[in-house]
């Protein structure tokens, strides 16, 4: 035994199995760089693809904003006309104008309410801080107090959010 270790031959036993494990050693090594590689490319590709969806989602939102208005400027064209060919007649009398004038604004009414725009004008009723702004206090017999008398300017609603309160005179408490 002890002149096989000091011969200097090899001993097979211990060996082989070193042998056997180096070559498993390089192989699971490059088995992990490989799956590595992979991995990396993976990622890589998955990164690519996130920002390219991020960009294309970018572009459909400027695309959505830029043309948000499409179709209610679509349905104010016909309004525009009415009012260039209002314009373009010379010799007419005062109330086919007023008869012209109150055809277009029926007709810009009706596109304003297919979008939503819906007129507060509280004649009335009685007054409501969060759609009414009260410009002054009156005197005002037939009317309860706190009610509506007289409306300045027409507030409105788009799609049910005030857009602008409606200006109003509203009857005096007692």
């Amino acid at each position: 035994m002890t002149s096989s270790i000091t011969s200097g031959e090899p001993n097979e036993t211990t060996q082989a199995p070193v042998d056997e494990s180096g070559a498993d050693l390089s192989a699971q090594l490059e088995a992990a760089r490989a799956e590595a590689a992979q991995l990396r490319e993976d990622s890589l590709r998955e990164r690519a693809d996130l920002e390219n969806q991020r960009r294309r989602m970018a572009r459909e939102v400027e695309m959505a904003r830029k043309f948000a208005n499409e179709r209610l400027l679509g349905e104010l064209l016909p309004v525009i006309d009415s009012l260039e060919a209002g314009l373009s007649v010379q010799a007419d009398t005062a109330q086919h104008l007023r008869e012209g004038m109150e055809l277009t604004l029926r007709q810009l009414l009706k596109v304003a309410s297919d979008n939503g725009l819906v007129a507060v004008d509280p004649v009335g009723q009685p007054f409501d801080p969060e759609k009414h702004q009260a410009m002054s206090m009156v005197e005002a017999a037939g009317h309860a107090p706190g009610d509506v008398v007289q409306v300045y300017q027409k507030g409105w609603l788009l799609n049910e959010r005030l857009l602008r309160p409606a200006l109003v005179v509203v009857a005096r408490h007692d």
